[in-house]
């Protein structure tokens, strides 16, 4: 009998084996990958091409100080960010006490605000003709060199902020996880004698260690990933001696190599990641939920809990932001007229290209694994989809020498054939630069279509089919109206990312073609803080709305919401 025939006793899809023959979806799929891959293969290969010194002489006088800054780097934000984002996920899940509801969707704010925004916020606050500094000097009578105040322009200055950015990264994938946890569990812990602290520690987070490390490795890509913070701070990092090598010293071999350096750094971390998991399975063994019982918390408890929330969210937030207004109403950029409007223009365009391009590829590469159930198609997602493990620095370098090849190859031949010269076609472009964000954040879109497109049953696929609807046809009329809701969270992130991306935006950047994210870097680097407020605040403003509607919706996710029992 046809493999097309249900079992009338089952609701159970026939399984189509999948199979390595590549059709036309699976085609395309292949290619975007291929694409996709350049950048990262180029870097690798680069490796074993000689520098001209370049390398040799960073080796022997900062590439120990690269090493040691970036490993630094990691430590502190990795352990920073575990403890604030852990613990501020349990207390708004598990717990009741005045204000939880709001700091439920309030405590991932902070991710609006990128970490190099909140430098030059912080650098204004706290240096030494600051107002925090002023008013000490004020209260005392001390005078410059009669007190100590910790430098913000260091490493320990750029871990903090970086934890006070990344945090939400863990806040959100472990607070997700505690929302998915059935109540029973820790229901049978506390009936064993187990405290809300020990439940905590024992059941709870174990459970959820799987999101929580993810969590954790995202907020590390993104360190490793970091170049705004760590150039304007001073501190030395493979991401700042990329750009060096690069611009400075006009040396694309040793740039590619000390990328290679860096993209060691990423993959240590996912490999200690997955190795920390060992064989170690989280699943759930009951298949009940109920509305969460909260503990509530009265007196001290409650302040201490409303403190411990309040904190992260006022120094990743709603100081920085007050910051940056009261710096963009009093004395903000002088060219918020025209050329402001062109700017967050720019930005604007190349954020809504990228979206868009972004969603589009994703469902076409998602549709291919679920329409050919070919291997190919899901090789070819995994390799579109680790170019978010990739900073933007790298990706810049390794998309800027192919295409430098490409155009200088071109125009070569052109000119020895009908002495014509092409020039740069590729290089310096829009397009080139939107490649970049491809690389880069399809990831971003490629997860949440994933996602999505598994939770339309098979059965709508196979009624489609019967009535003889072509794939294309199917995806438009049965799958996106079914998945409107995730495409635009989708879209909308990747929006805000590539809003608030730097390294790989002034690097790849056309010429005189400037973003709000590289205005405020520009004005930040030449001390002129007070003017990168209005592009900096422009930036934090559009990310607001994102990441409350995803808020919302990780809130609604919960199974047994009302009442409801599975």
């Amino acid at each position: 009998m046809s493999e097309a025939v249900y079992n009338l006793t089952s609701d159970r899809p026939p399984v189509r084996r999948r199979s390595w023959r590549p059709d036309g979806l699976t085609m395309v799929a292949l290619i975007v990958a291929v694409l996709l891959s350049i950048p990262v293969a180029t870097v690798f290969v680069h490796v074993f091409v000689p520098s001209e010194g370049t390398l040799a002489h960073l080796a022997d006088t900062v590439l120990p100080l690269y090493v040691t800054n970036t490993l630094s780097l990691v430590v502190g934000v990795g352990v920073g960010v575990l403890l604030l984002g852990v613990s501020t996920a349990w207390l708004v899940t598990m717990c009741s006490f005045p204000g939880q509801r709001v700091f439920e969707w309030a405590l991932i704010l902070p991710l609006a605000v990128p970490a190099y925004v909140m430098a030059y916020a912080y650098t204004d606050f706290l240096q030494f003709a600051g107002p925090v500094q002023g008013l000490l000097r004020d209260i005392t009578g001390w005078g410059a060199r009669d007190y100590w105040f910790p430098e913000i322009r260091s490493p320990g200055g750029a871990i903090a902020m970086l934890i006070l950015v990344l945090y939400p990264y863990v806040y959100l994938l472990a607070r997700a996880a505690f929302l998915e946890q059935s109540v029973c569990a820790l229901e049978v812990s506390r009936t064993l004698g187990c405290t809300p602290w020990s439940s905590f520690f024992r059941v709870a987070l174990p459970l959820a260690r799987p999101a929580i490390a993810a969590g954790v490795a995202l907020a590390l890509m993104e360190t490793l990933a970091d170049f705004g913070t760590v150039s304007y701070f001073g501190v030395p990092t493979f991401t700042t001696g990329i750009y060096r090598a690069w611009f400075s010293m006009g040396d694309r071999i040793a740039a590619a190599q000390l990328a290679t350096g860096l993209m060691a750094f990423v993959f240590a971390v996912l490999l200690l990641e997955r190795w920390s998991r060992g064989r170690g399975r989280y699943h759930h063994t009951s298949n009940r939920y109920r509305n969460l019982g909260r503990y509530r918390l009265t007196g001290s408890r409650a302040a201490l809990a409303a403190a411990a929330c309040a904190l992260p969210l006022t120094l990743g937030f709603l100081l920085p932001f007050g910051i940056l207004l009261e710096m963009s109403l009093t004395n903000g950029d002088a060219q918020f007229g025209p050329r402001f409007i062109g700017l967050a223009l720019n930005s604007f365009t190349l954020s809504t290209i990228g979206a868009l391009l972004a969603v589009l590829l994703a469902l076409l590469m998602a549709f291919a694994v679920r329409h050919g159930k070919s291997h190919l198609a899901l090789l070819a997602n995994r390799v579109a989809g680790m170019g978010y493990a990739v900073p933007g620095s790298v990706i810049a370098v390794g998309a800027l020498i192919p295409l430098g090849l490409f155009d200088n190859t071109l125009d070569a031949w052109m000119r020895a054939t009908f002495g014509i010269s092409t020039g740069l076609l590729l290089t310096g472009t829009i397009a080139a630069l939107i490649f970049a964000y491809m690389v880069r954040f399809l990831a971003v879109s490629l997860q949440a279509v994933e996602a999505s497109l598994g939770k339309v049953r098979p059965s709508m696929d196979d009624a489609a089919r019967s009535l003889g609807v072509r794939p294309l046809r199917m995806l438009g009329r049965v799958h996106i109206p079914l998945m409107w809701s995730s495409l635009l969270t989708a879209g909308l992130v990747v929006f805000v990312d590539i809003m608030k991306e730097l390294p790989a935006t002034l690097i790849m950047r056309p010429f005189n073609f400037d973003t709000l994210a590289v205005q405020a870097y520009h004005l930040a680097s030449d001390e002129r803080l007070s003017e990168a407020s209005t592009a900096a605040l422009a930036i934090v403003a559009v990310g607001l709305l994102p990441l409350i509607l995803l808020s919302r919706t990780i809130t609604r996710s919960r199974p047994g919401q009302d009442g409801d029992q599975l």
